[in-house]
């Protein structure tokens, strides 16, 4: 489970410590070149060390994690925790949920009165 020496792949230990939520989500944004180990940009199979500085851009949010601990297989979130530093800026506050405009169906299209509306509504 656990490996102290040596190196493991990038994209198994993002996924180990529950920075993504699957193993070829973590491929996929390596291959984008979303991740970066020590400022550069890395493919899925690079090899990450202890004392790594991972950087990943994930769902709008960006990660910036030093490697305390190398995993190979996924571990629970307690656990995971425990295998990296996160000097990762806050995350931003969610807004709040929009009022949506709803028409009655079969309404037909919206009027120009209508559409200013909608747009008020929107905040446009």
């Amino acid at each position: 489970m656990a490996s102290d020496e040596g190196t493991t792949r990038i994209d198994s230990w993002i996924w180990s410590v529950r920075l993504t939520k699957t193993r070829s989500t973590a491929a996929t944004a390596c291959r984008a070149g979303h991740v970066r180990v020590n400022g550069e940009r890395v493919k899925p199979a690079h090899g990450v060390r202890v004392g790594d500085e991972v950087r990943l851009r994930h769902a709008g949010r960006q990660r910036i994690v030093v490697v305390k601990r190398l995993l190979r297989k996924r571990v629970g979130a307690p656990i995971a925790v425990e295998c990296y530093v996160d000097n990762s800026p806050p995350a931003p506050p969610r807004e709040e949920v929009p009022v949506v405009a709803v028409r009655d169906r079969g309404a037909g299209r919206p009027t120009k009165r209508d559409r200013r509306e909608i747009e008020q509504l929107r905040g446009r």
